[in-house]
Order: C-alpha cells, then structure tokens, then sequence
C-alpha cells in the first residue's frame, strides 16, 4: 500500500462496560483501560457504537448526575468533538440516560434496535436485553422501568437514596451472577435460545442485513444466523475485554491486548 495513501477509517463496536461495579477501585481500573482503548481506536475510528450498560446503574435527575467516571466522560466529549460520532444503545443498567450525556458528550442515544449500512454491508444493532423468546420476567419488568410515571417517581427519591439503592441492588445482582459456576454455558446457552432466534426472525424480513450485532450477554461469541448473515455477542469489559472492528469489508471479534498493560490490577 501506498505509505501516502490514507487509511480507511474503521467502526468500532464494545459492549457492557458496568462502571461501578463490584467496588469503586476496580471500577476505576476498568475505566482506565477503557479510556485506554478509545485514546488509541480514536486514531482510525469514524464511529463508535457503545452498545449499552456503559454504567452499572445510571439516573439522571434534572439538576444531578451520578458522581464519578470523569476520565471517561472528558475522553468521550474529547473524541466527539474531534468530529468523531459515538453512539450509545441504552442497556438494560443505564436506561435512564435522559438527555445529559448527548448535550454534554454529544452522544447519540438509542433505545430501540436499528439497521443501519456502513460501506457495502448492513447491520442490525441492539443492546440485545428482552429479544427473542422467553424471559417475561423481565420483559414486564422493562416496561415498569420505562414507564413515564414510574421514571418521575423515582426522580422525587433523594440523589444520595435513590443511586445508593440503584447501586446496591445492582452489585447484589451482579455479584450473585459472578458468582455463578455455570456463568459463561449459561450464557452461550441464551445467545443461542433467545438471541439467534430473533436474529433468525429479523433476517426473514430483512434478508438484506449482514451482521447482527448484540451486547447484553456477555458471552463474546461469532454465529452464523444463515448463509449471509453472522451474529456477534461482543462480550463484557469485566472479564473478556473484547470489541469488534469493521474496516469496510470484514467484521472482526477482537481481545483488547492493551488490557494486559493493566491487568496485574485488575
């Protein structure tokens, strides 16, 4: 290749970050190595699509936002305003992102799945919580959540109250899901229940979609949905570090390697 000639540009995808949790020290450990890996995708990145639970509980209340993740945030709003577009699908942890993160970031925020082109292949993005079959639970329990009343409710709890008790059911669930033997069978088990089966269903409308592309399960994990089209779970940013590259042509599932700089404190 011609050394003048400039390099494409890339999109870049990542996924289910949970900032916050288990503890604040570590937290920050993961933020830093997160900080880390856009400084350095910030050099061929046209867009990049974050793809839901950035923060492990999130709420904005009118005048307050939940304390912490500045290096995170000053990176963001540094990127963003170099001209590239981050884009955040809102995760079932940090769907209470109302307005503060596209005014002072200049993030694009979005809560329902899209298709959207890039070069000649057509993805499908959604953060992947509540599709496919199954799980009523927490299909119920997701709309109670987005519900306007409910949302305005909560507002009216105290700052200090209301994300001291969003963060502590969140590190209680989280914890006990560490804590599982079977965690990452569990996972590869659903990813193909739930999340195939509705990559299945959506690529019979649209035949025309190339990749499918899903946070949420944390499972970091390729398909093939049919002979056009793949699926790919991009994993965590807890135990798997890994994202995914496309360069124009290809999608690529990826280990950050830069984690290893940190990860004799992790």
């Amino acid at each position: 290749m011609d050394p003048n000639y400039p390099m494409p540009k890339k999109i870049y995808f990542a996924s289910d970050f949970h900032l916050g949790v288990p503890d604040y020290e570590s937290s920050l450990i993961r933020e830093k190595v997160l900080v880390q890996w856009l400084e350095e995708i910030h050099k061929d990145a046209e867009e990049i699509y974050l793809m839901g639970d950035l923060f492990d509980f999130w709420f904005e209340y009118r005048t307050v936002v939940p304390r912490g993740y500045v290096r995170l945030l000053g990176k963001l709003a540094e990127i963003s305003d170099s001209g590239t577009a981050i884009h955040l699908f809102t995760g079932n942890h940090d769907m209470w992102t109302f307005g503060y993160l596209t005014k002072e970031v200049n993030i694009q925020l979005h809560r329902n799945p899209e298709i959207r082109t890039f070069g000649n292949k057509t993805f499908y993005l959604a953060h992947g919580d509540g599709l496919g079959p199954g799980d009523h639970g927490y299909k119920f329990i997701k709309k109670i959540f987005r519900f306007s009343l409910n949302k305005w409710l909560f507002r009216w709890i105290h700052p200090d109250i209301g994300i001291a008790m969003g963060l502590f059911w969140s590190r209680r669930s989280r914890k006990a899901d560490l804590s599982r033997n079977d965690k990452s069978e569990r996972e590869k088990k659903l990813i193909r229940e739930r999340l195939l089966v509705h990559s299945k269903t959506i690529s019979e409308a649209h035949p025309e979609i190339d990749y499918f592309i899903y946070g949420h399960l944390h499972y970091p994990m390729e398909i093939p949905v049919n002979e056009k089209s793949t699926q790919v779970t991009l994993g965590d940013w807890m135990t798997h570090f890994t994202y995914a590259e496309f360069d124009g042509e290809v999608l690529k599932l990826l280990p950050y390697k830069g984690e290893a700089v940190l990860s004799d404190s992790l």
